[in-house]
């Protein structure tokens, strides 16, 4: 098979697919992979690297499309790319089906076999192929440092001839993989940390890091859907977790939120009464502002300032650090691709499969949405839901 993999047109993206050990992998196992001139640049691969490795540096996106068995890319097809994209090509990518159900309507009526990295299952023997976690690891990584950055003060306990400073209070809202990332990042900076998580599940990892835990006292199962992701709460419940939260963020230094719902809007944690109980100087970095944000205050992309308080609405937070995001990025594509031509993928008979893994990435062939999620959005945006 011949892999194309496109430069990203997403403003800010400055991740890459496949870096160079990824092509040669792929090229080792007898396919072509072909990159577009500067592909990787952001990354720290040169095209001279890629082409060491073994792939076609391809200058227009036009001819590399036009040579491709499949497409694949870190996020999903932007503007006229989809266009570029031929009847029977495979898809590869981020395309968030959830929350762009459209676009997988459109990949369908295009005649795409579509293959969603944000839907592969989180089963044990799926765990090489996660990016999700692999992302969030990144993200989480970096916005502590982020956090540790514009507070402006000492995270860890300073003994000093003019007197002693008390290490920096952080809290972080949600422990899931990028949140126990940010606690494991504090704590080696020498914070007093404080986590928050529905999810009473995640107790022990969060205490195991070094951090307290807090969590609202609810029913088992209620807090948590099927793969571990949180659930979104109903109203009178999110009202609990704001009054719970309240004074642990007036005391914080550094506020990390990471509270997000597969597909839909981020839960608002922090109100804006709670922003102005916070004392100047305090940074909040909000994580889920992709999706409108934790905090009602967050500017999705931009960094607000509110009464003293920063309010860091950054989003692509793995971008950041495209260096180790595209590294891991690639090493869980190849893997995933590995999957998928085991499936067979080359001959076209892998959408006949029953794997877990391949039917949960699935979302369009043969002219149709296929992905059960997905058709269930869509039903419900056609209803006006």
């Amino acid at each position: 098979m011949y892999f194309a993999v496109p430069r990203e047109r997403i403003e800010g993206e400055r991740r890459v697919a496949l870096v160079p050990d990824g092509v040669r992998a792929l090229v080792g196992l007898g396919h072509k992979v072909g990159i577009q001139a500067d592909a990787g640049t952001a990354s720290g691969a040169t095209d001279d690297d890629y082409a060491a490795a073994g792939a076609d540096v391809v200058a227009a996106a036009e001819d590399l499309f036009g040579r491709a068995d499949a497409v694949v890319k870190v996020r999903a097809p932007a503007g006229e790319e989809s266009s570029l994209l031929r009847s029977g090509v495979v898809l590869v990518a981020l395309l968030a089906p959830l929350a762009a159900p459209d676009l997988a309507e459109r990949l369908a009526g295009q005649g795409i076999m579509a293959f969603s990295l944000d839907a592969v299952p989180r089963i044990a023997r799926a765990q090489s192929m996660d990016v999700l976690s692999s992302m969030s690891n990144v993200g989480g990584y970096r916005a502590a440092l982020a956090g540790a950055v514009q507070c402006g003060r000492f995270f860890p306990l300073m003994m000093t001839a003019a007197g002693t400073i008390p290490p920096a209070k952080v809290l972080i809202v949600g422990a899931g993989v990028a949140g126990l990332q940010a606690i494991a990042t504090d704590r080696r900076l020498g914070a007093v940390v404080q986590a928050f998580d529905t999810r009473e599940a995640t107790r022990q990892q969060v205490e195991s890091l070094g951090a307290s835990f807090l969590t609202l006292p609810l029913p088992a199962g209620v807090a948590e859907e099927a793969g571990g992701y949180a659930r979104r709460l109903a109203s009178e419940e999110e009202a609990l977790e704001r009054e719970l939260l309240a004074d642990p963020v007036r005391q914080a230094d550094v506020v990390i939120t990471t509270a997000l719902v597969p597909g839909g809007h981020a839960p608002v944690l922090i109100t804006a009464e709670m922003v102005a109980a916070m004392h100047p100087g305090a940074v909040i970095v909000d994580m889920a502002a992709e999706a409108g944000g934790n905090t009602a205050l967050t500017v999705p992309g931009q960094q607000a300032v509110v009464n003293g308080v920063i309010i860091d609405g950054t989003l692509n937070w793995p971008s950041e650090m495209p260096q180790a995001s595209s590294r891991l990025f690639s090493r869980n594509v190849v893997t995933f691709l590995r999957h998928l031509l085991d499936s067979g993928l080359a001959d076209g008979t892998v959408a006949e499969s029953t794997d877990e893994i391949v039917r949960g990435t699935l979302i369009t062939h043969g002219g149709s949405v296929v992905h059960g999620a997905t058709l269930e959005r869509l039903a419900r945006h056609a209803g006006g839901d």
